[in-house]
C-alpha cells in the first residue's frame, strides 16, 4: 500500500477574518513499510498537514489517497496524538481494545489482539490498571497499543514524545523503533525535534514556514536501528546539522513572531 499526498494545500479563516494559507503545494508519497517524518519551525503545518492525511481535516485544494487499498474499503489509520487521550475511566486493556470494539470485533478477537499489543509495548501485568496509576511513558505505551491493535494500514504519531522528559523520550523512541521493526508499519511521524527526527526516519520532509512548503527531502541512509552508536554517530550529526541549516531562519522569524 502506498499513501500519495498530492498538491495539498489548506487555508482557513483567522480570527481577524482574513484568509491564511497553512500549507501550499505539498506532494510526496510514503511507500509500503516507509517511516516518514515530518519536522519544521513553529506554525509550519506539520500537524495539520499530518491531520489531513488522517482524514481529521479536509484539504481546501488537492487530495491524499490510498493505492492498493481494496476498493469501497476505507484504509485502517492508527492516530497517537501528543496529548495522551486515554479513557480515564477504562483500564489499560479497555483502552486497547477501544478500536476492535468500534470494528466489531469479536470478544476472543479483542482478548488475542488486546495481550498481544499490550505485550507488545512492554505492560503486560498492567492490563488491569487505570491511566492515573500509570506513568507519562506508560501512558503513551497504551495511546500506542491501542493505535496498533486495529492494525492500521498507515500510523500516524503527532509528536507523541513530546510532554515527556528526556531520558523518558529516549527510551520510548528507542521502543518504537523495535516495535516498528516488529510491525513494519507504514509511519507519518511529526516533531519539532531534529535529532529524533533523524533517528527514527527513512526520509525527513522540511518544511518551510507559512504557507507549509515543501522545503527539501532528506533521505536519511543509515541502517534503521543503531544510530546512536559510535560509527553512525558522525553521519547522524551532519544529517542533524543539515536539516537545522534548512529551518534555521524560518525558526528564528517564528521566535520574532512569538
Amino acid at each position: 500500500m502506498r499513501i500519495v499526498v498530492n498538491n495539498v494545500e489548506k487555508r482557513f479563516m483567522d480570527a481577524k477574518k482574513r484568509d491564511i494559507t497553512a500549507l501550499q503545494n505539498i506532494n510526496f508519497t510514503i511507500e509500503e513499510q516507509e517511516f516518514v517524518v515530518l519536522v519544521g519551525p513553529s506554525g509550519c503545518g506539520k500537524s495539520t498537514l499530518l491531520n489531513i492525511v488522517g482524514g481529521l481535516l479536509t484539504p481546501s485544494g488537492g487530495e491524499v489517497y490510498f493505492e492498493g487499498v481494496a476498493s469501497g474499503k476505507p484504509p485502517r489509520l492508527g492516530i497517537v496524538f501528543q496529548e495522551i487521550a486515554l479513557f480515564p475511566w477504562r483500564t489499560v486493556y479497555e483502552n486497547v481494545i477501544f478500536g476492535l470494539e468500534e470494528q466489531g470485533a469479536s470478544k476472543q478477537v479483542q482478548r488475542e489482539k488486546g495481550k498481544h499489543f499490550i505485550d507488545m509495548v512492554g505492560l503486560t501485568g498492567f492490563e488491569s490498571a487505570y491511566p492515573k496509576q500509570l506513568s507519562g511513558g506508560m501512558r503513551q505505551r497504551v495511546g500506542i497499543a491501542r493505535a496498533l491493535a486495529v492494525e492500521p494500514d498507515l500510523l500516524l504519531m503527532d509528536e507523541p514524545f513530546s510532554a515527556l522528559d528526556a531520558q523518558t523520550r529516549t527510551l520510548m523512541q528507542e521502543e518504537l523503533l523495535s516495535i516498528w521493526n516488529r510491525t513494519r508499519l507504514s509511519t507519518l511521524y511529526v516533531t519539532h525535534n531534529i535529532q529524533e527526527a533523524v533517528y527514527l526516519a527513512d526520509r525527513v520532509i522540511v518544511l518551510s514556514r507559512h504557507p507549509g512548503q515543501i522545503k527539501e527531502v532528506i533521505h536519511i541512509d543509515l541502517p534503521k536501528t543503531g544510530r546512536d552508536q559510535e560509527q553512525h554517530r558522525a553521519a547522524s550529526e551532519r544529517y542533524t546539522n543539515e536539516i537545522w541549516q534548512l529551518i534555521r531562519h524560518d525558526a528564528q522569524e517564528a521566535l520574532k513572531e512569538g
